[in-house]
């Protein structure tokens, strides 16, 4: 009933709040950001690593390959990011994550919207086909937050876009923070973290089968626990492509 009703509490408080940019807090009359805002915004944009998408500030004109990426197997197709994880678009992140500010999610999912419109390597997919997946959180941390930030910003993305979004992953136990830990250490502790969703009494098995993946986080920084979700997803799943998307990239 909550999710029934999700839209039109939207729609009716749009009508009786004007709506306010999310970082100066000016009115707008469309959209999340006032035109300066907007500008303002530290985007992510090319040259970058084609696999990862680190930014490389260089002149650069072909595809190239981070020393991140180098040497080392990623389980995903590629990763991109809407902007980098600073100034205004970092304290939203961190505002819509810690401190429960859900209403964000709608200006941070604008943000990947544009993303996913630009990106020239998605521009020849029905994106209707296929499905955005989120990280999934531990139970207990769920819990404790009351929301799994991923999972909202995949049920926005969806209703933006039209693509189907479900809860194909299951975390299978609580982590180290992965903060602080050497490539090796975090792969180690993601090791065997997550899983493929089982279907419940009351809900029907996700189709992963030959299926492309979106997986959606909202900060990208090593790639180690989305290549460990898009592991799963190909080998377990079998998800014929996984490709991530996140609002930021640390």
């Amino acid at each position: 009933m909550q999710r029934l009703l999700r839209p039109v509490w939207e729609a009716w408080a749009d009508l009786v709040y004007p709506r306010l940019c999310c970082v100066c807090k000016v009115p707008v009359g469309e959209g999340w950001f006032c035109e300066g805002c907007e500008e303002g915004l530290p985007r992510v944009e090319a040259p970058y690593c084609r696999v990862c998408g680190e930014v490389y500030e260089g002149a650069v004109t072909g595809e190239f390959r981070c020393g991140n990426c180098s040497g080392r197997r990623l389980e995903f197709e590629f990763a991109v990011a809407a902007c980098h994880a600073e100034g205004a678009v970092r304290e939203l992140i961190h505002q819509f994550k810690y401190e429960r500010r859900l209403h964000l999610r709608g200006a941070l999912a604008s943000l990947m919207m544009r993303t996913l419109a630009e990106e020239p390597r998605l521009a020849g997919e029905n994106l209707a086909e296929w499905l955005l997946v989120p990280v999934p959180l531990h139970r207990s941390r769920e819990v404790d937050r009351e929301y799994n930030q991923s999972w909202e910003l995949c049920q926005r993305l969806s209703r933006l876009t039209g693509i189907p979004a479900a809860k194909a992953l299951l975390r299978t136990r609580e982590t180290e923070q992965q903060a602080g830990l050497s490539r090796e250490e975090r792969l180690k502790n993601l090791r065997g973290a997550f899983a493929v969703r089982p279907p419940g009494r009351w809900r029907a098995e996700t189709r992963l089968q030959g299926r492309r993946i979106l997986l959606v986080d909202d900060v990208f920084t090593t790639g180690a626990t989305t290549s460990e979700c898009a592991r799963v997803l190909r080998r377990e799943g079998g998800a014929e492509k996984v490709v991530v998307i996140t609002t930021t990239r640390g």
